[in-house]
């Protein structure tokens, strides 16, 4: 069976790739609200967060890996510094931005930015949270 789920995996790429970025999403979520000791699981965010990973991040992470291989290949120390670079200030400001107002807009907020201008910059460098 592993056999043949592997040569699935390969034979169709960008599928695999959008059903592993909606499942690590999903899963990170439901994670995310347990450790926040949330009583109850949010399932209606749950279920956004794999609408969004399945419709953009999945997609558009696909396209940017195969985009940077293509511009910087193989694994040359040079190429991997020149794809962490383009990462950093490329794809991820648009995979954060994407995922606020993405969420933003299917929580049918009236300013969809809102949430976004609160959050992009501690998200963006990774803002460590106080400790209490």
């Amino acid at each position: 069976m592993l056999k043949f789920l592997l040569a699935q995996a390969k034979r169709f790429p960008w599928i695999t790739n959008i059903t592993w970025y909606s499942s690590i999403f999903t899963a990170g979520d439901l994670a995310q609200q347990k450790l926040h000791n949330k009583e109850k699981v949010d399932l209606k965010q749950t279920r956004n967060v794999a609408i969004l990973a399945f419709s953009f991040h999945g997609n558009i992470f696909y396209l940017w890996l195969r985009l940077m291989e293509r511009m910087f290949p193989g694994t040359a120390p040079g190429n991997v510094l020149r794809k962490v670079v383009c990462d950093q200030l490329v794809i991820t400001p648009t995979g954060v931005s994407g995922f606020y107002i993405g969420m933003s807009v299917m929580e049918g907020k009236h300013d969809i930015f809102a949430v976004w201008r609160e959050k992009f910059w501690d998200t963006y460098k990774v803002k460590k949270e106080p400790e209490a």
